[in-house]
Parts: structure tokens; C-alpha cells; sequence
């Protein structure tokens, strides 16, 4: 049986925690899952896993697959978020790391990863049930719907918490940044689900660093600086590369040529050393050579998240945004202990 699976419904980003009073039909607030977002739909034979961007996901969570088959009540579209946790019990938190490992061309090696770090499904809204579809109800209507459907649901399947409480949710977004979640999400409680448009409103942190420019590399285009490599020097000195600035504009991307020209690396000839970026599962087949620059000029850059392992190396979870040049700075100061590591939080007490 075909299944018929619309665009999720998408959020903007807002800088703190909307007031509900000021939204006549009140806020649904919950926590911003840190995953791959996903439409799973059942239709009483067969499940599909549908991303947000149109890319199957079902070879890629076998035991999702089996999971739903055996534990969703009856035929239903879920809208959800597929995360992996990571850690002993009593200290769990996702891992974007380990998820991001199961888009992988071996099937063996997928049904190795789904055995060793099984992946749960974590549901917030409910887009039919049984045949019906419930696209047109509001939020809080559909919510009611999601909650009497999954209110048996055993594990790895999940019911996202959800409130109206507007300092609750300000203690979400401070409390479950531990358990490696993004932030906090508001729904519309009155409001239809709207596919492919920016309804809902979701709030992440903002945090600053200073970093060096480690080198960039050249635009799409051929013409100007696309983005610029930045590092921070670990409690030995070395230095690593821990993401990238983009978002340039046409202007920008080409005086950002001229402004880092005299820190540009040059052999013996005076040509320009190439280097060999970080390659990952998701840039092979990509160009990621960069021009590396001398590490001697500092820039401040705006983050969201962090990932890796807090006792070793950590990388932006996103790409940064460039918020000024600090000349007054010495690269040697650019640390990775001036980065805000989020206080603990267990995972489980986030699913409970």
C-alpha cells in the first residue's frame, strides 16, 4: 500500500521564549529533540520513515521498522524526531555522532549499528489515525489524539513532554541542554498543521567564542571566500579545527579575500598551499581543500550547540556565525575552556 506523506511542518528561530499571552490561541511548549526529523507512517502493513528532506530513512533504522509494526495500535502518520542515546543509565544524553553513523551505503554494517546503538523514536504531533486525517484540527486537539494513541507505547517508542507553563519551559531550555537537547520549541495551540510552512517558533542558545582562522575555503562560485575554518588550542597547546563561519554576502566573500590575503600560506615559489579539510560520511565525493592561513587573527562567532566529548575535543555542532574580528586578542588565548559545557542532565528523566 502506497503511503502518502506531506512536508513537515518547520519552525522559526526566535531569540527567547514567546510570551503565550501575546498568542490569543496559546502556546504548546516542548523540548527541541536533537535528531533527524521524521515522518513515520504505518499503514497496517508496511512502515515508511520519510525526512525532512525527502529522503527515505527506512533502510537506515531496521529496528524502528520492526518496532513500530509491533507497538503502534492501529494505521497513523506520526510526525517525531528519531534520536540515539549514549552513556550508562543514570547519565544518558543523545549523540548526534552515533545517529549521524547509520546513513551508511552497508547494509551490514547498518544492521550491526541498529543491534549495538538502537535508535528510539520520540513523537509530537499525530497527522491521521485509523484513515482519518487530523491535518486540519488544532494542535492541542491533535495532541489530545497523540496521547491516547501512544499512551501504552513501550520503548523505543516515545510521547515528547509538552506544557503550557511558560517558566517551565524556560527551565527545559536551561535544564535540558545536559541531555543533549537543542532548545525548546512553541506550537500554536489553535492551529492547524501547516506543511512545509514556518509555524511553529523554536528557541536555542546563543553563545560566543573567540577562535582562530585556521583558513577558508573558496565559494561555490569560484569567486570570494565561501566560509573560513576556525580552531581553538587544546590544554597542550595543539591546535584543532572545530567547525566553520559562512553565510557571506556576494560584497563580503570578496573583501574577505583581500582582508586575509597577507595571512595566505605560500611555498618556496609563492604559490598558494592547498590543504586537505576533514572528511566526513556526509562530504565524500566533495571538494574540502582549503587555503590554510597563518593562525594569527582572532574572530568572535556566535554558537548554538556543542558535540563531542567534553573531557577531549568538542566541535560546533552547527555552522557559526561570524559576529566581529579581535585584534585586541592572542590566538594562543583561544582555549577550549572558555566554552560553556551545559551542566549534566539525564536523558531518561528528559523521556519521563
Amino acid at each position: 500500500m502506497p503511503h502518502d506523506i506531506p512536508a513537515p511542518m518547520l519552525a522559526k528561530a526566535v531569540a527567547a521564549i514567546p510570551d503565550p499571552a501575546k498568542h490569543p490561541g496559546g502556546l504548546v511548549f516542548e523540548p527541541k529533540w536533537d535528531g533527524f526529523r521524521v515522518l513515520a507512517s504505518w499503514d497496517g502493513e508496511t512502515v515508511e520513515l520519510g525526512s525532512r528532506g525527502a529522503k527515505p530513512l527506512t533502510p537506515y533504522f531496521p529496528e524502528l521498522v520492526d518496532a513500530l509494526a509491533r507497538i503502534l495500535p492501529e494505521p497513523c502518520l506520526l510526525d517525531g524526531e528519531i534520536v540515539i542515546a549514549v552513556g550508562e543509565h543514570g547519565s544518558q544524553r543523545l549523540s548526534w555522532d552515533t545517529l549521524s553513523q547509520r546513513i551508511h551505503p552497508a547494509a551490514s554494517r547498518i544492521a550491526k549499528l541498529s543491534a549495538e546503538t538502537p535508535a528510539m523514536l520520540v513523537a509530537f504531533d499525530l497527522l491521521s489515525v485509523g484513515g482519518e486525517s487530523l491535518m486540519e484540527l488544532p494542535f492541542r486537539e491533535r495532541r489530545a489524539r497523540l496521547e491516547q494513541l501512544l499512551k501504552d507505547a513501550p520503548h523505543p517508542v516515545h510521547l515528547t513532554r509538552a506544557t503550557e507553563d511558560h517558566e517551565l519551559a524556560e527551565r527545559w531550555l536551561a535544564e535540558f541542554e545536559g541531555a543533549g537537547l537543542d532548545g525548546v520549541v512553541a506550537k500554536p495551540a489553535d492551529q492547524p498543521y501547516a506543511p512545509g510552512k514556518r509555524t511553529m517558533l523554536k528557541i536555542k542558545h546563543a553563545r560566543t567564542a573567540d577562535v582562530v582562522a585556521l583558513g577558508y575555503r573558496v565559494h561555490k562560485s569560484g569567486r570570494g571566500v565561501g566560509s573560513i575554518l576556525v580552531g581553538l588550542h587544546d590544554e597542550n597547546g595543539e591546535l584543532h579545527q572545530v567547525g566553520g563561519v559562512s553565510a557571506f554576502s556576494d560584497k563580503r566573500r570578496l573583501e574577505l579575500v583581500d582582508e586575509l590575503e597577507p595571512l595566505v600560506e605560500r611555498d618556496a615559489e609563492g604559490e598558494i598551499v592547498t590543504a586537505e579539510g576533514e572528511r566526513s560520511r556526509f562530504s565524500s565525493g566533495k571538494d574540502v581543500s582549503f587555503v590554510p592561513l597563518r593562525p594569527e587573527r582572532v574572530l568572535e562567532v556566535r554558537y548554538d550547540q556543542l558535540e563531542g566529548d567534553p573531557s577531549f575535543r568538542m566541535r560546533f555542532r552547527h555552522t557559526v556565525q561570524f559576529e566581529r574580528w579581535r585584534p585586541d586578542r592572542d590566538p594562543a588565548s583561544c582555549r577550549y575552556d572558555q566554552l560553556e559545557v551545559p551542566a549534566k542532565y539525564d536523558l531518561a528523566d528528559v523521556l519521563d
